[in-house]
């Protein structure tokens, strides 16, 4: 049973993620209106830069279907940005951005500093067998909050930022700091493929 799942296609790096998933055994298709978005049974939700992304969405009509399709259970994924957009409280960033509220979050945007403060590491990331993940960070949140109902998945090993949450799930929604489309290594988004694959299975 292979899955359709949006990447959307709004700004930021859409054909890392689509590559990355149709690796994973996904068909992946570009969303920029909403009828493709009612076409899906999940959605990512890329880096970029959050400010603009959520002004695209009102821009194309997307902020209020891609809310109601995630209220409504839409499985979903955001790296970076992404986590941004599906946190329900955003610190530093423009009082006009609108979060979409998919986990029960407070996130800080660029919360490692600018992007000159950019760097990798690797992570020890719950439910990912071989190994930690190596994680790109670029101009990157992290969670300040995490809600009751909220699964963290991996925090920060070492450093300034030691064990500030960089990846969560709350449900069939999960969210990464990083930037796992850009490092070859597809665990990340098979374990989102297969969040989006069980529902549809009756698993």
């Amino acid at each position: 049973m292979t899955p359709t799942i949006g990447v959307l296609a709004l700004q930021g790096d859409v054909r890392e993620h689509v590559h990355a998933l149709t690796a994973s055994g996904a068909q992946a298709v570009p969303v920029r209106r909403e009828s493709e978005l009612a076409a899906v049974d999940g959605l990512v939700i890329p880096g970029g830069e959050s400010t603009a992304i959520s002004k695209l969405l009102e821009v194309f009509d997307l902020l209020e279907p891609v809310k109601q399709r995630l209220r409504d259970g839409l499985p979903a994924y955001g790296s970076c940005a992404g986590m941004i957009l599906l946190a329900s409280e955003v610190l530093d960033t423009r009082p006009d951005m609108q979060p979409l509220h998919g986990i029960d979050m407070t996130v800080r945007r660029n919360a490692f500093g600018r992007q000159v403060d950019s760097f990798e590491t690797t992570l020890d990331f719950a439910g990912l067998e071989d190994g930690p993940v190596h994680a790109v960070f670029i101009r990157a949140p992290w969670v300040e909050r995490a809600g009751e109902g909220v699964e963290v998945l991996a925090r920060v090993p070492s450093g300034p930022a030691a064990c500030r949450i960089v990846a969560v799930r709350q449900g069939n929604v999960m969210a990464t700091s990083f930037h796992p489309e850009v490092t070859g290594d597809l665990r990340v988004h098979k374990l989102f493929v297969d969040t989006v694959v069980r529902p549809r299975a009756g698993v």
